[in-house]
């Protein structure tokens, strides 16, 4: 008989971590209203700081600032602003000043994406995917980083390991985040002097996220593609961005971490190829309305 394959277990932040690490920080998060970013707001929460959630949806991010509050016991504004507006990110960022009075970590993480090839996606969906991460990325640091150099504190940018290889579908995100990554090694070289830090989290397959229901084909699961046999869990990004705005990581700077489990060593694409590309209407039936 086989033997079983070995499986990571998930651990919480604060079983590794001091829960006052962060006490009187001020995380600034866009994106921080659902999935992925919200987890790692609340990690940083349990940790001693107050935070800004920021995203378009006031009723979703008042639900998710009540809610992020009640898990942490520390303050959490809704602040709605729409990333591609720098306008409404400069408000955004006075509320927050007027608020907590700082702004030391920021994650810039309001992102879009759906499945399509080259040949069905509109101009004006590849430039939405790129004016909200890249743009929108660009945005935010804009609108923080007089605030950020002055706590000497520290940017971490969500993006994605779709574009280390040609990824068929999704080549509006892969050229944003792309964009992310690079805007990132310039802001730590530019900004180190000032003492600030800037980094990336690429996660892979988190579960239970809108990102993963959304691109993933109907009935996939992504555990036999992850050689640390599961998908991923949100702590899995909330404990990278702990160590990255810590003290720990006080040295770290412009790099790239992928937290993915090990998968993009042997991630394919997730449908039917050349199939796919040959003949799109054939796999439409796998593919999940776009939201």
């Amino acid at each position: 008989m086989a033997p079983l394959a070995y499986v990571a277990p998930v651990v919480d932040s604060t079983a590794v971590f001091k829960n006052d690490i962060f006490k009187g920080k001020v995380l600034f998060c866009t994106g921080g209203g659902s999935g992925i970013c919200k987890g790692m707001t609340e990690a940083v929460m349990r940790h001693g700081a107050n935070a800004t959630v920021v995203g378009r949806k006031l009723d979703r991010l008042n639900a998710s600032a009540v809610e992020l509050s009640k898990a942490t016991g520390r303050q959490c504004l809704a602040a709605q602003a729409d990333v591609r507006d720098p306008e409404q990110l400069k408000g955004a960022v006075a509320k927050t000043i007027e608020k907590f009075g700082r702004i030391d970590f920021v994650i810039c993480g309001a992102a879009g994406n759906f499945l399509v090839p080259i040949a069905g996606l509109s101009e004006k969906g590849f430039k939405t995917v790129i004016d909200i991460d890249t743009l929108g990325t660009y945005n935010t640091i804009k609108a923080t980083i007089a605030h950020v150099r002055a706590s000497k504190g520290a940017y971490i940018h969500v993006s994605a390991t779709l574009h280390y290889k040609g990824t068929p579908y999704q080549v509006h995100v892969s050229a944003a985040k792309a964009a992310v990554d690079a805007t990132s090694a310039v802001l730590a070289v530019e900004e180190g002097p000032h003492g600030v830090r800037s980094n990336v989290i690429a996660p892979g397959p988190i579960g239970g996220t809108e990102g993963v229901d959304r691109l993933s084909p109907k009935g996939k699961s992504h555990a036999d593609d992850i050689p640390l046999g599961r998908a991923g869990h949100l702590y899995d990004i909330a404990n990278a961005t702990v160590f990255l705005f810590s003290d720990a990581a006080s040295w770290v700077t412009g790099q790239v971490l992928p937290v993915d489990g090990g998968s993009e060593h042997l991630r394919h694409f997730l449908l039917p190829y050349p199939q796919a590309v040959l003949d799109p209407e054939s796999v439409k039936g796998l593919i999940k309305p776009r939201l």
